[in-house]
């Protein structure tokens, strides 16, 4: 049986990149829909609260979008500020999610890794995890984590499962 095909929407957060540059984003939109996934939207935005806020904001009140994947503004330096964005929004945080990232990112980078805030979450039935902007990150939170559990067939458990809008599709 092949993988449920999910909705999703990539948001990349920066204030240097453009659509030309966006690299991180570009592998993101790659590797979901090599895995089966429909791109629903896609944004770049500066690293802004607000602006951040208001997009995802606008995705998770959509009913037919299921995951938001964001790379960017994860970081201590300078204005990255997506965890104080996303944070408030959650129904629920993944707290695992973080937390293996940044486990597998510790075999990649060292100690470095402890700079990483990238977290997930769960918002008006909608997943959302947020990636650091790189597109080592962006491939390492794919392949090791996100990759099974966007799949439904991926077992003992998934993110899939924990949709609400999953069963109604």
């Amino acid at each position: 049986m092949p993988k449920t095909s999910l909705a999703c929407c990539v948001l990349t957060i920066s204030d240097t990149r453009d659509a030309s540059t966006d690299t991180s984003g570009d592998l993101l939109v790659k590797l979901l829909t090599q895995d089966n996934h429909n791109l629903v939207d896609r944004a770049l935005i500066k690293d802004d609260i607000y602006q951040i806020r208001a997009q995802v904001s606008k995705w998770i009140a959509d009913d037919s979008v299921q995951v938001i994947l964001s790379t960017g503004g994860t970081g201590f330096t300078g204005r990255d500020s997506t965890p104080e964005a996303l944070s408030p929004l959650f129904d629920k945080t993944i707290t695992g999610f973080g937390e293996l990232f940044r486990w597998l990112s510790y075999e990649e980078i060292g100690s470095s890794t402890i700079q990483s805030r990238a977290l997930g979450g769960l918002a008006n039935g909608t997943l959302l995890f947020a990636l650091p902007g790189s597109g080592n990150a962006v491939q390492t939170g794919w392949e090791k984590i996100l990759s099974n559990q966007l799949n439904s067939d991926f077992k003992p458990c998934n993110f899939v499962e924990l949709l609400p809008r999953f069963s109604e599709r």
